[in-house]
């Protein structure tokens, strides 16, 4: 039987876990939301090069993040399942983080498709250790519905504060504090300090949860009949696939919205800040909002509703044309994000409950990491997206951008992630998510 709510509770305090998701944001955020400014813009990789190493990088990852969610759910020590794999992918993560934002500038042709190509991949892999870990201790730490959610949004909130330093704040460090607009050394400098900070959260984190004993039980799980069991499982498709639908849009968002501010709105990189700042304010302002209104109304309500609420952040967002009107935008685009923050790991969090009740096993490893095959779409989306603005638009890169590469960064920002959140808010009303604690 397991631990009870309040035993668990005392065991780990919802803010012990949830500091968790500062650690493993900083690093991810900052590698996704600068690497189109400093490969592309910056070092001048053609974007169908960039294009080629994303679909390569994502099919890599999606073969190797189910093998590490099986290696989690296998491992057996005093010290838990989990916590090993998050002592060791941390200060990995923070170096190969380093090295992908310390290219020499002397490099170019395919020297530097292989850079590019070597840490991504390397970075991603690292990063998926950490998270696959790191999730699958949310439904173990807090079995019932509403102390989940709250421990969600508390690690949602720390996920917002991480983005105002790794997305909002980076902007400013890198090309005014310890760079400039086209140089790359703040970005190492950056990278430095981002790196050390996860490593000590990350620590901080595992060293203070307390995993529930009772999920490891004896018998070890078998990859192919684990593997067999979560694919057949229709809910795998639907939740994983509409997920996808919102973690691509903002994947999008994170990786463009520098080169937006640049060329569709015509201001400085550095004004990212404000855009970022506004957007992730808002969002972590309403986080309080939608975890009332998902004890009242129930996770799967709410998350149908937000799925909206962001498509209209995206036509708001196309036709901001200054920084004050993109200001505003963002703010109806953090008000979506913030109820997919607070509701879409709830619904995958149910999905693991009903797993759990059916098989008699604990696979939260193995399941966080397959749906991590969806994730991994973000790359091949992301990398054809931009090539596509080579087709479309002419934009090869920041030596060559084309007529109009502000209409094609707009395109980019706004137009392809609001037809990806329709599709999702359309596909979400199909989806018979399960009760908390039902079986799938």
């Amino acid at each position: 039987m397991d631990q009870t709510p309040a035993a668990t509770a005392r065991a780990t305090p919802p803010w012990r876990y949830a500091v968790g998701m500062f650690g493993t944001s900083i690093p991810i955020n900052l590698i996704k939301g600068s690497m189109i400014l400093f490969y592309v813009d910056i070092l001048g990789l053609d974007v169908r090069a960039y294009g080629v190493v994303m679909v390569i990088y994502a099919i890599i990852d999606a073969l190797d993040n189910p093998l590490l969610g099986f290696l989690s759910d296998r491992t057996r020590t005093r010290f838990g399942r989990r916590r090993p794999w998050l002592l060791i992918g941390a200060p990995m993560l923070a170096a190969c983080m380093i090295a992908f934002f310390s290219a020499p500038t002397s490099l170019e042709g395919m020297g530097l498709v292989l850079w590019f190509a070597v840490f991504a991949i390397l970075c991603e892999a690292f990063d998926s250790m950490l998270n696959a870990n790191y999730g699958a201790l949310l439904p173990e730490l807090f079995p019932a519905e509403r102390r989940r959610a709250v421990a969600n949004s508390l690690r949602q909130g720390f996920q917002l504060v991480a983005l105002v330093i790794s997305l909002a704040l980076t902007p400013l460090l890198t090309t005014s504090v310890f760079g400039t607009e086209t140089t790359t050394e703040g970005f190492t400098t950056t990278a430095i300090i981002y790196g050390a900070i996860a490593v000590v959260v990350i620590a901080f984190m595992t060293l203070s949860v307390r995993e529930n004993p009772r999920y490891s039980t004896r018998e070890r799980p078998r990859f192919l009949p684990s593997i067999g069991s979560v694919v057949r499982n229709p809910l795998f498709w639907q939740v994983g696939l509409v997920g996808a639908c919102y973690g691509i849009a903002m994947a999008l968002v994170l990786s463009g919205v520098q080169l937006y501010v640049r060329y569709s709105l015509g201001l400085p990189v550095a004004n990212a800040l404000y855009l970022q700042g506004a957007v992730i304010g808002v969002t972590a302002l309403a986080l309080l909002v939608w975890t009332r209104l998902v004890a009242r109304f129930g996770a799967p309500r709410m998350w149908r509703i937000a799925f909206m609420v962001l498509a209209a952040g995206f036509v708001a967002l196309f036709f901001a044309s200054s920084l004050i009107t993109g200001i505003l935008a963002g703010a109806v685009l953090g008000l979506g994000w913030s109820g997919m923050l607070a509701t879409n790991d709830l619904i995958v969090a149910r999905v693991l409950d009903g797993d759990a009740t059916r098989h008699g096993e604990h696979r939260e490893g193995l399941f966080l990491s397959a749906f991590g095959f969806f994730g991994r779409l973000n790359g091949v989306v992301t990398g054809l997206a931009l090539t596509s603005l080579g087709v479309f638009f002419g934009y090869n890169s920041g030596d060559d951008p084309g007529s109009d590469p502000g209409f094609a960064f707009r395109v980019y920002l706004t137009v392809y992630p609001f037809a990806l959140t329709v599709i999702g808010a359309v596909a979400s009303r199909f989806v018979r998510v399960p009760e908390a604690g039902a079986q799938a």
